[in-house]
């Protein structure tokens, strides 16, 4: 009976792993056969040649970057996305860069010494063209394009590295996909920061040439990484046999040029999603503490490492000015909102403003009524008034800080003039806040640079407190 029993047993486990080997080959063959690249794969030679083409820089792939150079150059000058695409599309960058990940993988050295030198000539014509166009440009103003160029971040690394590796793979298809290596070149972005690095000479500005230029590097070594990674995984045959003390040295300097250019970008990384962190916890904080009955939060400003590494909140109200205690008790609270080390400054008016209770005490009737009467006196002056186009204020506030130093923040609008009931034009007005207003700011510089921005010679620039 117990010898029944036993080999019962030993047949129910052989059976149970028979049935677990069967599923995990069916599962192993469903995998591979969807995630199989060998498929449709062209022949090594082939893809060889075709990147080898994209490596040479003369006649036509040359004068196409120089006119990709200028079409950037122009979107960047004029802050449109649309142009930079464009030039990014047409822009054959991607094809020295390319040729070096796929060299190293192959063992190519003679194509690697070619694909370097012409890398090389592409950066120096890309930098000469982009600055000669800034030089002669007309428009000298930051956009914001620009500075989207100059803080590389760990985000840049993992952009290029998956675009490479997505632009390799299509390389080595037997139909290509030109839509593919096409979202490549607009999702790496190289033409951008190579021009943002002319901006940078023409305007002597080294913060911006050596931001950009990190910029473009991230790309290129990614890039080139991704390709070199996804030729390993393809095995392609090796032209030249390197002995493996020098294969492994070789590995070595591929990890150091990664390390080097890498570690800067994950620090820049970390520094924003810190201040990405420290805004919303802010904004939380704000919405939960500060809401009192006859005191009213006009605004605030979150600055993040604003002086010493120290964060600061600068609160605005009116209404009831708040007591010392019900301050010390919003301060004693920022630890529950992870703003443990942030100074919390509160700016009240003078207390002898007061909120008008017998006002807000008003039926809701009354107030309706009032309300419904501004309502309709505002609508019958605003159909007087032809409208008037919106400034980019937030590009405008962001812009600024590059060209004044010593601004908080900046108000901007466009109001109508008129005299004797005659329209007089359109006036731009602006109100500056400065950071320490012991020191002056430039007020005739902002308003000179606010004329060219905004194509407007009627400017009015006011400081405020």
């Amino acid at each position: 009976m117990n010898e029944e029993r036993n080999t019962g047993d030993y047949l129910n486990k052989a059976n149970a792993k028979t049935l677990l080997l069967r599923v995990w080959l069916n599962l192993k063959s469903f995998m591979h056969g969807r995630f199989d690249l060998k498929s449709d794969s062209a022949s090594q030679q082939t893809v060889v040649e075709e990147v080898r083409k994209g490596i040479d820089f003369r006649g036509t792939n040359l004068w196409v970057l120089m006119f990709a150079v200028f079409i950037a150059s122009l979107g960047l000058n004029v802050n449109s996305t649309a142009v930079i695409i464009g030039a990014m599309l047409i822009s054959p960058l991607m094809g020295p860069i390319t040729g070096i990940g796929l060299a190293l993988g192959i063992n190519d050295f003679d194509m690697l010494k070619v694909a370097w030198r012409n890398f090389l000539l592409m950066v120096v014509v890309s930098l000469v063209t982009s600055t000669f166009f800034f030089v002669i440009s007309p428009i000298s103003v930051v956009q914001s394009e620009l500075l989207a160029r100059t803080n590389p971040t760990t985000y840049d690394v993992l952009i290029a590295f998956f675009g490479g590796m997505a632009g390799m793979v299509a390389q080595t298809r037997k139909d290509r996909a030109v839509t593919v290596v096409s979202g490549v070149a607009i999702a790496t972005a190289l033409m951008p920061p190579l021009c943002t690095a002319g901006f940078g000479i023409a305007s002597g500005n080294l913060q911006f040439f050596l931001g950009a230029l990190y910029l473009f590097t991230i790309n290129t070594v990614f890039i080139a990484v991704a390709t070199y990674l996804v030729v390993l995984f393809l095995r392609y045959e090796k032209k030249t046999i390197i002995d493996p003390v020098r294969q492994k040295k070789n590995n070595r300097y591929i990890a150091i040029v990664i390390v080097l250019v890498g570690v800067p970008s994950i620090l820049f990384g970390v520094n924003i999603v810190r201040r990405t962190t420290f805004e919303e916890n802010v904004d939380r904080y704000i919405s939960k503490v500060f809401q009192f009955n006859k005191t009213m939060l006009v605004d605030y400003q979150k600055l993040y490492r604003y002086e010493d590494g120290k964060s600061r909140i600068e609160i605005r109200l009116v209404g009831e000015p708040l007591s010392e205690d019900v301050i010390d008790n919003a301060r004693a609270q920022l630890v529950d909102y992870g703003l443990a080390k942030t100074e919390l400054v509160v700016r009240q008016a003078d207390s002898d403003v007061k909120l008008d209770v017998g006002q807000l005490q008003k039926s809701y009737a009354e107030i309706i009524d009032d309300k419904n009467a501004k309502i309709h006196e505002l609508e019958a002056k605003l159909a007087s008034y032809e409208p008037v186009e919106d400034l980019e204020g937030e590009d405008i506030s962001r812009e600024i800080a590059t060209v004044v130093d010593n601004v908080a923040s900046v108000s901007v609008a466009k109001h109508k003039t008129y005299a004797d009931g005659v329209e007089m034009g359109t006036r731009v007005v602006a109100l500056v806040k400065a950071v320490d207003a012991e020191k002056p700011v430039d007020l005739e510089r902002i308003k000179r640079w606010l004329e060219v921005r905004t194509k407007n010679d009627n400017v009015k620039v006011v400081s405020v407190e």
